[in-house]
């Protein structure tokens, strides 16, 4: 059986003999989320734009479920719910009214209306609010809104740029959650410029830099890249640090903040239990040895920039 519902070939889009979108490649699976990253103005939004059927491509293909973007754009279009940058909202309507002329487009049968719109609100969390003005919500009520017309239809995939813009925390942590479950259901696109929204919530993650993929694999894949071969090491009485590059293994010592950033060779096995041996019986005062993580930050930026040498 084919679970593949989106791919995308050879993508590209230029404006002005320019291309800000070139050679994007990739597939997604039902009941995936993937996480589409970038900085701003790095060709995210245009790229959900292609995918959604909203922008041509200059060069390339999209097909959902199989199905040809540019040759079949109804079909395509109607197996996908979108919820753009700014949520597509008639603020004079209420969130029932809003929801029901969501469906209709869709082309859900009228007598079907009420029940999806119940069942839109009750996964989106928006059960009290049907009587509202759209105008009248929080901006996060206004993002679950945008979540809940692009889903009322159960569409086989769901696009979602920049979702969490401008929302408080607890919004945030209530529309991740959102996504996290809609992935059970959908194959969902989640694209955002925040990198530790991608791994709290994404299967696989690729990240665009000036139109290009840098990278593209599963979310595992981008938390390895973050280990390194270091250890924070902790040490109430620390030794000169001649002491420690004694040990076998260790290639480098240097303070950092408070603490020792030891670094050891690659394939060196041992070196923690080395550090916690002689710390005992040296009396060092161990009180803290872990991990050396690079951040999400210096691996985007280490990403990218390499990207920009090669160009």
């Amino acid at each position: 059986m084919n679970t593949v519902t989106v791919e995308a070939s050879d993508l590209t889009r230029a404006y002005g003999g320019r291309a800000v979108v070139s050679d994007v490649n990739f597939t997604l699976n039902k009941g995936e989320v993937l996480g589409f990253l970038g900085p701003n103005g790095a060709g995210k939004s245009t790229t959900m734009k292609m995918l959604t059927g909203n922008l041509a491509p200059t060069a390339g293909t999209v097909k959902i479920c199989g199905i040809d973007m540019i040759e079949n754009p109804k079909e395509a279009k109607a197996l996908i719910g979108y919820l753009p940058e700014t949520p597509p909202l008639y603020r004079e309507l209420t969130v029932d009214e809003m929801l029901a002329l969501a469906a209709r487009i869709h082309g859900i049968p009228r007598a079907k209306v009420q029940r999806a719109v119940e069942q839109a609100k009750e996964r989106t969390g928006l059960t009290e609010m049907g009587k509202r003005l759209c105008e009248n919500l929080s901006t996060g009520y206004q993002q679950r809104v945008g979540i809940a017309q692009a889903i009322i239809h159960h569409p086989m995939v769901v696009v979602l740029d920049e979702p969490t813009r401008g929302l408080d925390p607890i919004q945030i942590r209530d529309i991740r959650a959102l996504i996290k479950e809609l992935g059970g259901e959908h194959s969902v696109v989640l694209s955002t410029h925040i990198l530790p929204e991608v791994e709290m919530v994404c299967d696989r993650v690729q990240i665009i830099h000036q139109g290009k993929l840098v990278f593209s694999g599963e979310i595992e894949a981008l938390k390895r890249s973050r280990e390194s071969n270091r250890l924070c090491v902790g040490l109430r009485r620390p030794p000169a640090n001649d002491a420690l590059l004694a040990l076998p293994g260790v290639a480098a010592v240097e303070e950092a903040e408070g603490l020792l950033r030891v670094q050891f060779s690659d394939g060196a096995a041992g070196v923690p239990e080395a550090i916690v041996q002689a710390s005992v019986a040296g009396d060092w005062g161990l009180y803290q040895i872990a991990p050396d993580v690079t951040s999400l930050e210096d691996v985007f930026l280490h990403l990218t920039q390499q990207e920009e040498a090669l160009a």
